[in-house]
């Protein structure tokens, strides 16, 4: 069944009070890859979903970024993505690994440390599209976070020259050759079924991810009625400094903690 763990193995874990764990679980009929960081202390608590960013090597999950979220009594678990770590499949740039998205969510809400009403989606970067998709797909999402998230696949393309070949071969061809393919990954166009709240954190001077995302999800979302908060930062790039980083995870972690329970 998606989402079930069939493999799991310790991982050193920089934390005292942190368990860590490489995680080999189901998601369509593959075995992906995936790292959990749990508190030790027993307890129930909320399940934090973290979607990273990049493609392949470039953004790959970093166990001391998850152990950070956990430390705010989260259990947090990580999908490597299909075709990264040893997983099977071949990664898809929010086509069907989305799927593998979904899979983390029901891995959170089946675990026995986590309140099933409880479950929140973390996006970063290319993330964010995933984190909005995994939302649109699952029932009973308790909140969505977009950190510098890409909104909208189209846009993507044409403000990175660097990412067009791999777009191009990943996605089969540029916006003019498949405009329904870019459509299909991009959330923006799919928000009408979105039930859970929304928060966007982007930097205004980030050159990865332009403000430009943040800016057509808030404006979309705000038009079809759904509760969305923003927080923008004018002096920040898609990388925020170390202290303000801690300062919104706290923020955004209190957020999360003040959503309803689905």
């Amino acid at each position: 069944m998606d989402g079930d763990i069939i493999d799991q193995y310790r991982f050193p874990s920089p934390h005292p009070g942190i368990d860590v764990f490489f995680v080999t679980y189901m998601s369509q009929g593959l075995k992906v890859k995936g790292f959990l960081a749990a508190p030790k202390r027993k307890g129930v608590y909320d399940g934090f979903l973290y979607l990273r960013g990049g493609i392949k090597n470039v953004g790959q999950v970093r166990v001391p970024r998850l152990v950070q979220f956990a430390s705010h009594g989260f259990v947090v678990f990580a999908p490597l993505y299909r075709g990264n770590g040893g997983g099977e499949g071949n990664e898809d740039f929010a086509g069907e690994d989305r799927y593998d998205a979904l899979a983390g969510f029901h891995l959170l809400r089946r675990h026995p440390l986590v309140h099933p009403g409880r479950v929140h989606v973390f996006g970063f970067s290319r993330g964010g599209a995933m984190a909005l998709h995994a939302a649109l797909m699952a029932e009973g999402v308790c909140s969505v976070a977009v950190w510098g998230g890409v909104a909208d696949m189209e846009l993507t393309y044409w403000e990175r020259p660097d990412l067009r070949r791999m777009m191009k071969r990943v996605i089969g061809g540029t916006p003019n050759k498949c405009p329904e393919r870019y459509r299909h990954r991009t959330p923006l166009y799919h928000l009408e079924r979105l039930k859970a709240p929304v928060l966007i954190i982007h930097g205004e001077r980030d050159e990865n991810v332009s403000i430009e995302h943040a800016w057509r999800l808030e404006r979309r979302l705000k038009q079809l009625g759904k509760p969305v908060t923003a927080w923008y930062f004018p002096e920040f790039t898609h990388y925020f400094p170390p202290q303000a980083n801690r300062e919104t995870v706290q923020r955004l972690t209190e957020w999360m903690k003040q959503q309803p329970t689905m």
